[in-house]
This record gives C-alpha cells, sequence and structure tokens, in this order.
C-alpha cells in the first residue's frame, strides 16, 4: 500500500475544467485522428541552413527555394522537381534531401523500399547546380546509405550488402568490397541488431578530406535466422529469412576496414580480440591520421575507444570507460579545434556529464556538474568558444537548451521557456532554429539570432490550437506522488470533460516505461494527445506515470532496473493504480493500463501481478519472454538466461498466465521483425493452458508499428472499444 502520498497540481482542477462543460463541443473520432488528419502539426520541411549561416533552404511544394535569414524573404530557387522530370528516369517529385560540401550538388531519392524498420534503399540520382543535369547514381538497382565525400568529387554506397564509390566527374564506378551476400556478409551497412539497438545503419565514414573511408564489416553466417511467414495471394505463404541473434545466441563477428581510394586498396584494423565486442561507432580525428572506434564488451559494461593509425592498422587506447551496470553508446564524441582535445560523455560520476579529454584520454575539465543529465550536445561553436547542448537542470520534465564555454565556466540557458526544447543552429552558431512546445500547445518553429533575438515564425499549428478550442480539450495537468518505498514518482492527468469532484470515474494508465525513456515531459504528444481527450469526452480519466528505470534522473535511478527488468517498473504501476484508487473521484474498480512494446510488454505483466488493482490491458506487441529478444538489449540489462534465470523467470509475463483475473486484450503484427509474433503466440498458449479467456487481434503482415491498409484505424478502434466495454 502507499504510505506517503504527496500531489502537486500546476493547473486548477475544477475550475478551468468546468469552464468546458458550459460550452458546446465538437466530439472526437478515431478518424479525424488517424485517417484524416484533422489535428495534425505540422513541421518546416526541407529546412537547412547554408554554408553561408545566413541562408537557408525549404522544400515548398515541388521545389526548393532560399530565403534570407535576417529579412526573411525568399531569394533564389535551386530546383523545382518539374525541371528534371523524366530526366535519368527521375519522376520529378521532389522529397528528402542533401547538399554536397560545397552546396553544388544535391542528393535526391525516389521510390524507397524498406529492409528493416530504420534502413531503407532507393533509386538515387545527383543534381548538379552547376551544370543543371541530373544523373542516376546506379542503374543496376535500389542503393542504400548514399553519402557524399567531403570534397564532393565523389559518393559511397551500399548494393546488395558491398560497398561502392563512384566518382561523380568521371563517372567511373568502383566496387571496395566483393564478399557480401545476403545472410552472411554485410559490408558498410549494419546487420538487423545493431541497426536496432546502436541505433545507425550506415556502417562507413569517409576521411575529412575524402581520401579514405573507414567500413564496418558484418560476418553473420553463424548468426541463427528468424524465419517470418509473408501471407499473400498465393497457394502458400512466403517466407522472408534473416540473421536475429536472440538472448545468448552467437553475434555477428564484426571487424573494421579502412580503403585507400587513391591507392584502391583495403586494410584491416587491428582492434585486438574482437570475438563477442560490438564496435556500435566508428569516425575520424580531425587530421585525417586515425579512425576513432569505440569497442564494447559482450556485456557492455567495459567500453574502450580506440584509435586506429589509417595506414598502418595499428589501434591505440584514447579512453576506457568500466560501469557496474552498462555502458550507454552515445554521439557525443567531438574534436575540439586544435585537434588535440576531444569532448565526451559519461555518466561515471552519477549523472551524464559532459566534460574535455586530452588526445591521450587525460580528463582535462568536467564542464557539467554531477547534478542533473546532458540530454543531447549539438555541437561546438569554436570561435566564440562555447558548447551547446540539452539537459534537464530544473527537472525530468522540462528540458532546456544551454551553452557553456569551452575552458569551463557558467552554463547559460538560450531557450527560457519551460517545456520541451530543441534547436538546430546553423553552421556559423550566429542563428538557430528553436523548436518549442509544451504538453498543452502544439510546437512552434521559430528562428533567432544570437542573443535571443527573435527573427521569424516559421510554422506556429495555429491550426492545431483553433481544433483545440473547437473541440473543447481538457488541460493536462502534471503531479507526483511518492510509494511505500519512499520513491517520487512523475505523471501527467487529463480528467474527464466536465469533471466533477463529487464524482467516481474510471482510470486508464498509459505508459512506455523501457529503460531510460520519458513519456513525462511537458512536451507535446502529438495523435497520442488526441486519443486520450476523446477518452476524456467520453468520462473517462487518463493517467501517464514513469516508473523507476526511466530517464533524466540519473544513473542509480535509471540503471537499478538492472538484471530486473520489469521488476520495480511493475511494482510502480501497480502503486500508481493503488495510489488513484486512493483518490475521491476515482473508480478503484475500473482502473485499466495501456501500451506498446516495451509498454505492452509492461500493461501485461501488471495486469497479471496486480491482478487485484488492474480491471483491464492492452498490450500491443509486447515481450512475453526476455528470452525470446534480441541480444544486445536483453543482455545489456538481464545478461544471459543461464547468467540471471531468476531475473528472467521473476520478470517474463508467460510464466505468470495463470494470475489473469481481469480483461486482457492482446494485439501483434505478424511479421513484426522486432518484437517477433511468437511471443504472442507462446502468451496465448499460455493463457489457454490456464484456461483463461482473453481477446486479441492479429494482423497480418504487418510489422512493429501496425500501419497500412487501414491497420491503425481498426487497431485503435479495437482498442478503444475494448476499454469503453471492459472498463
Amino acid at each position: 500500500m502507499v504510505q506517503r502520498i504527496t500531489v502537486y497540481i500546476f493547473l486548477c482542477w475544477v475550475t478551468a475544467l468546468n469552464l468546458g462543460s458550459l460550452t458546446a463541443q465538437n466530439n472526437i473520432t478515431l478518424e479525424d485522428i488517424y485517417v484524416k488528419g484533422t489535428f495534425q502539426s505540422r513541421s518546416v520541411p526541407g529546412f537547412r541552413f547554408l554554408n553561408d549561416g545566413r541562408h537557408y533552404t525549404r522544400l515548398e511544394g515541388n521545389g526548393i527555394y532560399v530565403y534570407d535569414v535576417e529579412s526573411g524573404a525568399k531569394v533564389d530557387t535551386i530546383l523545382e522537381g518539374r525541371a528534371i522530370k523524366g530526366e535519368a528516369g527521375f519522376d520529378g517529385q521532389l522529397g528528402s534531401y542533401s547538399f554536397s560540401q560545397d552546396e553544388n550538388l544535391i542528393l535526391l531519392e525516389q521510390d524507397e523500399q524498406s529492409i528493416y524498420r530504420h534502413s531503407s534503399k532507393s533509386d538515387v540520382f545527383v543534381y548538379d547546380r552547376s551544370t543543371q543535369k541530373v544523373i542516376r547514381v546506379f542503374d543496376k538497382g535500389k542503393i542504400a546509405n548514399s553519402l557524399f565525400s567531403p570534397d564532393g568529387k565523389n559518393l559511397a554506397f551500399v548494393f546488395e550488402n558491398n560497398l561502392y564509390v563512384k566518382s561523380l566527374a568521371a563517372n567511373k564506378l568502383t566496387q571496395v568490397s566483393f564478399d557480401g551476400k545476403w545472410n552472411h556478409i554485410i559490408n558498410g551497412m549494419c546487420d538487423w541488431v545493431y541497426e536496432e539497438e546502436f541505433s545507425f545503419t550506415r556502417a562507413f565514414e569517409w576521411s575529412p578530406d575524402g581520401k579514405k573511408l573507414a567500413f564496418l564489416r558484418f560476418d553473420e553466417t553463424k548468426v541463427p535466422e528468424f524465419i517470418m511467414p509473408i501471407y499473400e495471394d498465393g497457394s502458400h505463404p512466403r517466407y522472408e529469412t534473416f540473421k536475429y541473434p536472440k538472448v545468448g545466441d552467437v553475434n555477428s563477428t564484426v571487424s573494421l576496414k579502412i580503403y585507400d581510394l587513391q591507392k584502391n586498396k583495403t586494410r584491416e584494423a587491428k582492434l585486438g580480440a574482437i570475438t563477442d565486442s560490438y564496435l556500435p561507432r566508428i569516425g575520424w580525428t580531425p587530421d585525417n591520421q586515425h579512425v576513432t572506434v569505440m569497442k564494447l564488451n559482450r556485456h557492455q559494461n567495459h567500453l574502450q575507444l580506440l584509435a586506429v593509425n589509417a595506414n598502418s592498422g595499428e589501434s591505440h587506447l584514447m579512453l576506457e570507460e568500466i560501469n557496474k551496470y552498462y555502458v550507454d553508446i552515445h554521439d557525443n564524441l567531438q574534436f575540439l579545434e586544435d585537434g588535440k582535445k576531444f569532448l565526451w560523455t559519461s555518466e561515471k560520476n552519477g549523472y551524464n556529464s559532459i566534460y574535455i579529454y586530452s588526445a591521450d584520454g587525460k580528463e582535462l575539465t568536467q564542464l557539467t556538474p554531477s547534478t542533473y543529465d546532458v540530454l543531447k550536445v549539438y555541437g561546438m561553436d569554436a570561435k566564440n568558444g562555447w558548447i551547446y547542448f540539452k539537459a534537464a537542470i530544473n527537472s525530468p520534465i522540462d528540458q532546456q537548451v544551454y551553452k557553456v564555454p569551452v575552458i569551463g565556466g557558467e552554463v547559460v540557458s538560450i531557450t527560457p521557456l519551460k517545456g520541451e526544447n530543441e534547436v538546430r543552429f546553423s553552421p556559423t552558431f550566429e542563428y538557430y532554429t528553436w523548436i518549442h512546445s509544451t504538453i498543452n500547445t502544439p510546437p512552434v518553429y521559430e528562428l533567432y539570432k544570437q542573443g535571443g533575438i527573435k527573427l521569424k515564425t516559421l510554422q506556429e499549428n495555429e491550426n492545431v490550437r483553433k481544433k483545440m478550442a473547437e473541440y473543447n480539450v481538457q488541460p493536462v495537468t502534471f503531479f507526483t506522488f511518492t510509494t511505500s518505498e519512499n520513491v517520487q514518482l512523475n505523471g501527467y492527468q487529463i480528467l474527464p470533460a466536465g469533471f466533477d469532484p463529487n464524482k467516481k470515474y474510471p482510470v486508464i494508465i498509459t505508459q512506455y516505461s523501457g529503460p531510460g525513456s520519458q513519456s513525462v515531459t511537458d512536451s507535446w504528444k502529438g495523435s497520442s494527445f488526441w486519443w486520450y481527450q476523446l477518452f476524456a469526452q467520453k468520462g473517462y480519466m487518463v493517467v501517464c506515470v514513469d516508473p523507476r528505470g526511466t530517464g533524466a534522473r540519473g544513473e542509480e535511478f535509471k540503471k537499478m532496473t538492472y538484471l530486473q527488468l520489469g521488476k520495480y517498473e511493475t511494482m510502480d504501476m501497480i502503486e500508481t493504480a493503488q495510489y488513484l484508487g486512493s483518490l475521491s473521484h476515482v473508480d478503484a474498480e475500473r482502473i485499466g493500463i495501456y501500451g506498446w512494446s516495451y509498454g505492452g510488454y509492461m500493461s501485461l505483466l501488471s495486469l497479471l501481478k496486480g491482478n487485484e488493482v488492474f480491471k483491464a490491458a492492452v498490450s500491443v506487441a509486447p515481450v512475453t519472454n526476455w528470452k525470446w529478444y534480441d541480444s544486445v538489449y536483453t543482455e545489456r540489462y538481464m545478461r544471459t538466461v543461464t547468467e540471471n534465470e531468476s531475473g528472467y523467470k521473476d520478470n517474463s509475463p508467460v510464466y505468470f498466465a495463470d494470475r489473469l483475473k481481469g480483461h486482457l486484450f492482446l494485439a501483434h503484427g505478424t511479421a513484426d521483425d522486432n518484437v517477433h509474433f511468437q511471443n504472442t503466440m507462446e502468451m496465448q498458449n499460455a493463457l489457454i493452458s490456464a484456461n483463461k479467456e482473453f481477446e486479441s487481434m492479429i494482423y497480418p503482415n504487418r510489422n512493429h508499428g501496425i500501419y497500412g491498409n487501414n491497420a491503425t484505424i481498426h487497431l485503435f478502434t479495437k482498442m478503444t472499444n475494448f476499454f469503453l466495454t471492459k472498463l
């Protein structure tokens, strides 16, 4: 039971919410949210700062146009799709684009085709602004990870697991690797588990002078194969096979190669023993002489930052970190202008902080204190001596952008508004875009000059603000409460329309709860905001809480779930339900919980372990036994089954099927390459064996996101009706 409760409400419950009951209310529908796009917020498509720092480009209609930063005037047209329609097979439709470093060449893609969740391949074209001509890069099939060399002379890409370089001036193609083969060898791209768990797809990097390429080679020959049936209009299903290492399985053997364009020669880096090691990041030193590579042991608690001589392949240790839990991989390695020092972030003192190291790995300066988490590093303004970063200084809920002198000194905020703040700097750091939202206001995109001088509003999403007024949405309010273990948890809530404190209302708890994640932030929630408002219109209270294990509260809070994924998070969800049930306006007999992916795992486990407090749960694409999930993610937090048998058995829903008392709805896509459909099938089998009734919906050929061909509206209709009838 909850021993002590403290609640902080930042908006007035009764006054603000009852005002809405006096006005007419338009009814929110699922079609409005997921089909018509009635409430969809807008961004600024194709925004790019140009090298001079005084201009930017935008994608408008089917053209790329140049604007003056100071005046806001449109000053030039770079390209209109209609001008090159039909050239070299280009269809004339402009989408995402990127410039070469000198901004003369533009990379264009069409007819994108997914590989896994985050990777894809396309037909790729290069438009030359000086000649106004477009060429097709490769005519033998779709290619992936196209990237200009820094000097703009070449383009590297991957085709059928091999790395290629195309000389753009000479129109000459060079094949760098030759052993690429599906489900065996990959060059320059990541295997499935690296893509998913180390969050990158392009496994090659150009040297700053464009004369060399560093790339990773994956040998996945011995990795177990996963087979997914695809149900199409045929007498037999089609089967997709790919390499997927689960807990304890053999991983890919990964090696680092360095290709010299002038010598047309490839050298392998000497990294010492690499068996059961990961190479999750590669890069270059500014002097072109060394490749930087992060080497991580399989337990992921020992990180080495190595520098590899680009000519000899020999390596030496730059920095080493050993953690009693695990080391989080990041993208914050940045060299200072002199090339003799580098920036690094680490949790070694309890919070993620920014440090400056010498090239030989000696800590020189800690730039941010060990009292809050740095969430992101944007870069360094070398001219003025500032480092820009995002952090949760005031609260995990409130995330601002700051700057700190490279030499150390006072931390200064550049985003004075509370809420969610994101920036994008010009190359000169003289200008930046500022994207601001709160949980009750959609994103506003503005253009600023250093010193906090506003130049222009790029997008304010006034259309969404008007819809919020038209549909009389309920304000979202924040609260905290303290559990029986004296842990303070953050949450937000939406009270029912026409809230009456003398009535009792059902509650739907929504959460994700995964390691280091955050759901409770003062940021716009997009379509989820409107789905929750739909429930509020129908007389339901919606609550979200971040349990132990979530982010922006220091290492110990985040990593306390180590070896026990789900244990403390579930305890906190149960106590959340108990706390809510103690409130006079909550019907303690009508509390449900919802989640997707890790959140689906949590909603399922909470219903089973908290069968006395939860009446219903919706679980979408859940892990139901940690031994069925991938090696990198699961072993990072749980180690292997052999090493941690009790951790697996005590926190996997499949072992608690007999505890089901409330109503359960399970949903999963059969082509989920991330959390395999196997998880739901095994869970259903366990429930059937325990003679437990439940509902389920299976989505043929849909992946982890369950979308396409009306799947989204179908699923949300099922979930909505489930809660409305069962809760």
